[in-house]
């Protein structure tokens, strides 16, 4: 069959509309097809009948037995909602399903499924003029959905891995973040091509855009640059949508990392970012009171297009982690945010937040009143806001600002993992996504009562399910700060540097994605711990706590289990091949003249050895590393333990300047490039 044959045949097969079977649907159907013959005579009905009677007596036990094999041996859905939206309509539903490969529609006065369609890898989720529109994240398209027939419409191409989606009702187009190629993708519904690319950060962890639709916001999930910066962090893209131009790039505060959310004010002036803050430092010497992480909220100015103020979701022995979320409401009175580490939704006054930001605490106000129980070490930051209102600077390091003022409500949710959330048309139903749980739970907006709705069974989790589970729960770490996914989110690296205190104090190293880190030889950046288990152990003695029976040996499997994604520097429509750089650049890489597959050998592209590459900083302890697998690397910058290396070229050019990290200086500038190519597409 050809390429395009298959093709059409798989669209074929996603357009028709799924039947809901019941057990019993399934086991009585081939018998129905056995007695309901049609027949020729009556004598030879007569016949038949008392033979189908006899047949089915003895067939039918041998069916169920049959039956009863089948469903044992099917195949395990495991269920993920990462993303929901209603229909423009409010009648239905869409849910991303991840791992159960499908997009859900669901009737939420009924709480019932109502169709399937099967798409690989569903991501984000999106409702335009009764349509839905989903990523579809190891294929690079968008798929159209009619969510009344369960009809894939069209597929539109965009960008590498695309994840968030934002619709522009009143252009009518999409907005893709696309997070292999670091772009967006400007979608025209009516010719159903990319109208437009805008050029954003490495890897976009989130899309959204101004009401009046004159401008996109693109957050990065993790920061692009030198790691040893003491601003290191995450920024926001700003993008005229009019000329497609860059208007500015916004820095979060200082080790702002997985910033995924976008919500903006109905009068476009405000845009709503959730991340989480690494205060990398210092070193990870306690957990206690947000030391190591907080969770944050940040809010821009897209008139000045500046961070206008941080506030802290924790409490001060409490925390929030790994928002994921972010709703507003169409009177831009409330937000909400989900909190995907600790299984919880937030609630914030957004309203009365903006106005004591701006230095509006009223007068009468028990909190504008000082009193002795206000004191050096225990600030009422809303008083000296009012005094001062440059001081809103100060609350990304307060722990209680949010909560002393009664300006956030926190709700336990019963489904685990919560990550994409929704409101309907209306503002009175929120539809939050719960990943783990594989369910949407259903919020009155008003009344603050919560129902349940199921994406369908799901099979029992074996062990690499229920680490993955483990490695985004931050219940398991101590007060909540925290799961194993803030530091590595997709089980990658976040791009900071981190004192680990494993080879002294004051030398951190950057962050290792855990992609292939269950492979023989030694860990972390100076090779300190021998093995993957050791690692690991210390992972949760450092950072969570003793674990339970299972845990460590689950929290394993879930790594063992991680798979690569091709390189987007590769070409081919399954990106099996390389460009004709990348072979230039990789005749250059295997060749005696360069020396780079020395050490970047095997399946991994490394040794599992320690060598002296010449790259010590003046605080190491060592001058020996670990060399690091090249699988992946197109996603893993900055480079070097050091984090100093802000790209592959960076790491052949001024970061190798002696030779030691293979031998590179006498490379022409194009051959350099070919060089890079190759490494890239590793």
């Amino acid at each position: 069959m050809s390429g395009s044959a298959a093709q059409e045949k798989i669209r074929l097969a996603e357009n028709q509309p799924t039947r809901q079977f019941s057990r019993t649907d399934r086991m009585e159907a081939p018998m129905a097809h056995i007695i309901n013959r049609p027949l020729r005579s009556p004598f030879r009905s007569r016949l038949r009948a008392g033979s189908a009677r006899l047949l089915a007596g003895f067939i039918a036990p041998l069916l169920l037995i049959g039956a009863a094999g089948l469903f044992a041996s099917a195949p395990r859905v495991t269920r993920s909602a990462v993303d929901a939206v209603y229909t423009t309509d409010g009648r239905f539903i869409a849910v991303a399903d991840q791992t159960g490969n499908e997009v859900t529609i669901l009737e939420p006065s009924r709480g019932r499924v109502t169709r399937r369609i099967p798409l690989r890898m569903p991501w984000g989720v999106c409702a335009l003029d009764g349509r839905v529109y989903a990523t579809l994240y190891d294929t690079d398209t968008v798929a159209e959905i009619d969510p009344s027939t369960g009809r894939v419409v069209r597929r539109l191409k965009v960008g590498a891995y695309p994840r968030a989606i934002a619709a522009l009702q009143r252009s009518k187009r999409l907005l893709v973040a696309n997070t292999g190629t670091g772009d967006i993708s400007v979608i025209d519904l009516k010719s159903g091509r990319a109208v437009r690319r805008l050029l954003g950060g490495a890897s976009i962890g989130g899309i959204g855009a101004t009401p009046d639709e004159t401008m996109a916001i693109a957050p990065d999930l993790i920061p692009v640059g030198d790691a040893r910066r003491e601003d290191h962090a995450a920024t926001v893209g700003l993008f005229d949508l009019r000329t497609g131009k860059s208007l500015a790039r916004v820095a979060l505060p200082a080790g702002a990392v997985n910033a995924r959310g976008v919500a903006v004010t109905p009068d476009s002036r405000w845009a709503m970012i959730v991340h989480s803050i690494g205060r990398y430092n210092v070193p990870t010497t306690q957990l206690d009171r947000g030391w190591v992480n907080t969770n944050a909220l940040s809010i821009i100015d897209l008139k000045a297009r500046t961070l206008y103020a941080t506030v802290l979701l924790d409490q001060a022995q409490d925390g929030a982690a790994d928002p994921w979320g972010v709703a507003m409401d169409r009177q831009g009175k409330r937000l909400w945010i989900t909190l995907s580490g600790v299984h919880e939704l937030a609630a914030i006054d957004f309203e009365r937040l903006m106005r004591w930001i701006a230095g509006g605490l009223p007068d009468d106000h028990p909190l504008a009143k000082p009193s002795p129980e206000w004191s050096i070490t225990t600030r009422n930051i809303w008083l000296e806001i009012k005094e001062d209102p440059e001081r809103r600077r100060d609350l990304v390091d307060d722990l209680s600002a949010l909560y002393v003022g009664g300006l956030i409500k926190r709700y336990r949710l019963a489904g685990h993992g919560p990550r994409g959330l929704c409101l309907s048309p209306d503002g009175r139903r929120l539809a939050i996504a719960e990943y783990f749980s594989g369910s949407v739970s259903l919020m009155d907006t008003i009344s603050g009562a919560f129902r349940t709705a199921s994406l369908g069974p799901s099979g029992p989790p074996d062990a690499a399910r229920r680490g993955e589970q483990r490695f985004h729960d931050a219940t398991l770490s101590f007060q909540r700060w925290m799961s194993c996914a803030t530091c590595h989110p997709d089980g990658r690296a976040d791009g900071l540097n981190w004192d680990l205190l494993n080879d002294g104090m004051g030398n951190p190293k950057n962050n290792r994605s855990l992609l292939n880190a269950h492979r023989p030889g030694p860990k972390m950046a100076h090779g300190i711990r021998a093995t993957f288990s050791i690692a690991v152990a210390a992972g949760f003695k450092f950072f969570h706590r003793t674990p339970q029976k299972g845990e460590q040996e689950d929290i394993e499997a879930y790594i063992r289990s991680m798979r690569p994604f091709p390189s987007p520097h590769r070409i081919g429509p399954d990106r099996s091949r390389l460009s004709p750089k990348a072979l230039e650049g990789k005749a250059l890489f295997e060749s005696k003249r360069t020396r780079c597959a020395s050490c970047h050998s095997g399946p991994l592209f490394t040794d599992g050895r320690i060598h002296d590459t010449g790259t010590r900083d003046e605080y190491d302890t060592a001058g020996t590393f670990v060399t690091p697998p090249l699988v992946e690397v197109w996603r893993t910058a900055p480079y070097l333990h050091d984090g100093s290396a802000v790209t592959i070229m960076d790491v052949l050019t001024g970061s190798n300047r002696s030779d030691r990290h293979g031998v590179t200086s006498h490379l022409s500038k194009k051959q350099l490039e070919a060089l890079a190519e190759y490494v890239l597409s590793l």
